[in-house]
């Protein structure tokens, strides 16, 4: 009989040990998962002046046909100002919460028929199908603009993309750019290129 309890007490500590290892790994694919789920911003928020957002759409032509992708939308005013002004589909991306609410809050102030025009979605924009897009818009540092060339070049021939401040090294921006548009006291530079994108020869 003792052999027996002592048998039942060995298995008992066999499952325990079992169900333990189990709950360590779900923990460690769950963090796993946190980890691969982006969920920071690369970079921090500063608000595109309205004088040059509206440079920005305006260099790029964009018209009612347009479909407009702003790339760490912030809080809202590039696609807001695009639908409302061109009334055409306007999409804006970011990874942080805070920045959502942001655009939501910008949008809510749009009447109902141009608000339909607007969507506000919580993504990394490095995972992102721009195939859609016509024009993309960017305030990001050159490094990210870099880092999305790949994504950039699927877009379709003739789409424009407008960068508030930095440029896009190895890459030729059209004639003409970059710009400079005044804000305030400030002068601040944009940049545009038309796809397919020209590179510089190395």
């Amino acid at each position: 009989m003792r052999s027996l309890r002592l048998f039942g007490r060995s298995m008992l500590a066999i499952a325990l040990v079992t169900v333990m290892a189990l709950a360590c790994t779900a923990a460690d694919k769950d963090k796993k998962k946190d980890k691969d789920e982006k969920t920071e911003p690369d970079v921090i928020f500063v608000p595109t002046p309205q004088e040059v957002v509206d440079k920005m759409l305006e260099v790029a032509k964009v018209t009612k046909k347009d479909i407009v992708y702003d790339l760490g939308c912030g809080d809202g005013r590039i696609v807001c100002t695009a639908a409302k002004k061109y009334k055409c589909k306007a999409f804006g991306f970011d990874i942080d919460p805070e920045r959502i609410k942001d655009s939501q809050k910008t949008k809510s102030k749009l009447d109902k028929e141009t608000q339909k025009l607007v969507t506000i979605k919580k993504q990394d924009i490095f995972k992102l199908d721009l195939s859609e897009a016509s024009v993309v818009t960017l305030y990001l540092l050159p490094e990210l603009n870099v880092k999305l060339i790949p994504q950039l070049k699927k877009l379709k021939a003739g789409s424009r993309i407008v960068s508030h401040a930095f440029d896009m090294k190895g890459v030729k921006p059209d004639k003409g750019f970059p710009m400079t548009v005044k804000s305030g006291s400030s002068e601040i530079e944009v940049y545009k290129w038309t796809t397919p994108l020209k590179f510089e020869k190395e």
